[in-house]
């Protein structure tokens, strides 16, 4: 017999049907058997006599093949139950598992949580973690193909870093050494020079000897370079634009979920203010006494700055522009004469998510800039050769999907919002 998803379970009152699925409730009564069954598409619950399943020793997380008849269950929140007729165990699960599916596991150690991924992601709350995070992802495509970028695809095996060669992870390619990508920056700016406008999702690569809440080795990156921009205003009015559409479908999917975990509802992105990194550092001054940044935010300043951002504006958001040039990657376009960078960071309910902005877009401009950081053109000489091919000024930006998902939900910890993550200490499962 054909297997029938739940979700189509209720349309089939009266007939027989085959259902598979994992077991994710049992609850055995005296005269009554209750099986709830769980797929992709959602549960269904069957009912069978104790007799019908005595020999089969079922268990939650168990595989079944069911086959039964729908019937009309006015009780029942789904409207229907499901009078079992035969079941078989296709696989059966561990005795000892540290959770089931059906468990809360909010208080069970991420590390046990890590080791027992599928276990744990067929859970709820995890669960809704992924979906939310696909969700995430297919707006982001969504938004920029309405806006005419195309998606790209670039390698993640590089000759040399795109910042300097600073923080990767190298790699023996054949005769020679390689190294895994940091970031898809340089091929994003060629992607300008073919199609002006382009993104690319895939994973970056950082060999940061971090142990925190917030760094991962290997990330999720949704990048986008857009050229003939006028500044890197155009890229940050983009980023609002794309940001509320997909804010604003998370909220009419997830919007309860995501209130109840986070503490509130998406908010409306495009009225995220612009503060210069100067004005930053006196409101920061004003508010909380500090002085102690230089050329750039600390954890404690992204979060006291968002805290001001909602005060003042009712949005928990903030773009910081400006930041000191030296501090920023050689590639990076200066903002006015006095030393700061077209260049800015996305602070989103106190983290940051985002950084972007306009680059040099000129061979000359950028060798003077090489020169300046003390590296030699010539070991970027397959980059700049792509500038000979005529480069619009251009912009763009890169946002960390599991920091963002993280921050729409208010996780505490970015690995939560990561399958499988790799940081300074995990590289399994």
């Amino acid at each position: 017999m054909k297997r029938t998803f739940v979700e189509r379970a209720g349309d089939m009152i009266g007939k027989e049907i085959r259902l598979v699925g994992w077991v994710f409730r049992y609850r055995a009564l005296a005269k009554t058997v209750f099986i709830v069954l769980r797929d992709c598409t959602g549960t269904v619950q069957i009912v069978a006599s104790p007799e019908q399943v005595a020999s089969l020793g079922i268990k939650l997380d168990d595989v079944v093949d069911i086959r039964g008849r729908v019937r009309a269950e006015p009780r029942s929140k789904s409207g229907f139950e499901i009078d079992l007729m035969e079941a078989i165990i296709t696989n059966a699960s561990s005795h000892d598992l540290p959770f089931n599916s059906s468990s809360d596991i909010s208080q069970v150690g991420i590390e046990v949580v890590l080791d027992h991924r599928p276990l744990s992601i067929r859970t709820d709350s995890v669960q809704e973690i992924f979906q939310v995070q696909a969700s995430i992802l297919e707006g982001f495509r969504s938004y920029l193909r309405k806006n005419r970028f195309t998606e790209i695809v670039t390698s993640k095996i590089v000759a040399s870093g795109t910042e300097g060669g600073t923080n990767l992870f190298q790699i023996k390619y054949f005769e020679r050494t390689a190294y895994l990508a940091q970031s898809p920056q340089f091929y994003k700016e060629h992607g300008v020079a073919a199609f002006e406008r382009v993104f690319e999702t895939a994973h970056v690569y950082r060999a940061e000897p971090h142990a925190t809440s917030r760094h991962l080795t290997e990330y999720y990156s949704l990048d986008l370079e857009m050229g003939f921009i006028d500044g890197p205003e155009d890229v940050m009015t983009l980023e609002r634009n794309l940001l509320s559409e997909i804010f604003e479908d998370l909220n009419k999917r997830f919007g309860d979920s995501i209130k109840k975990r986070s503490g509130d509802f998406l908010p409306d992105m495009t009225k995220t203010p612009t503060w210069e990194f100067a004005e930053c550092m006196e409101r920061l001054k004003k508010s909380f006494g500090r002085t102690d940044l230089v050329d750039d935010l600390d954890p404690q300043g992204e979060r006291q700055l968002c805290e001001i951002a909602q005060k003042e504006f009712g949005n928990p958001s903030v773009f910081v522009i400006g930041f000191p040039l030296n501090a920023r990657p050689f590639y990076t376009h200066p903002r006015g004469d006095k030393g700061a960078a077209q260049s800015f960071d996305l602070l989103f309910r106190g983290l940051e998510i985002t950084t972007g902005g306009q680059r040099l877009h000129t061979r000359a401009a950028l060798e003077q800039a090489l020169r300046a950081k003390g590296m030699d053109p010539k070991a970027f000489e397959g980059h700049l050769r792509m500038f000979d091919l005529g480069m619009p000024p251009h912009g763009g930006l890169a946002i960390g999907l599991e920091r963002l998902t993280g921050q729409v939900l208010g996780l505490t910890n970015v690995r939560e919002a990561t399958m499988y993550p790799r940081d300074r200490n995990r590289v399994e499962p």
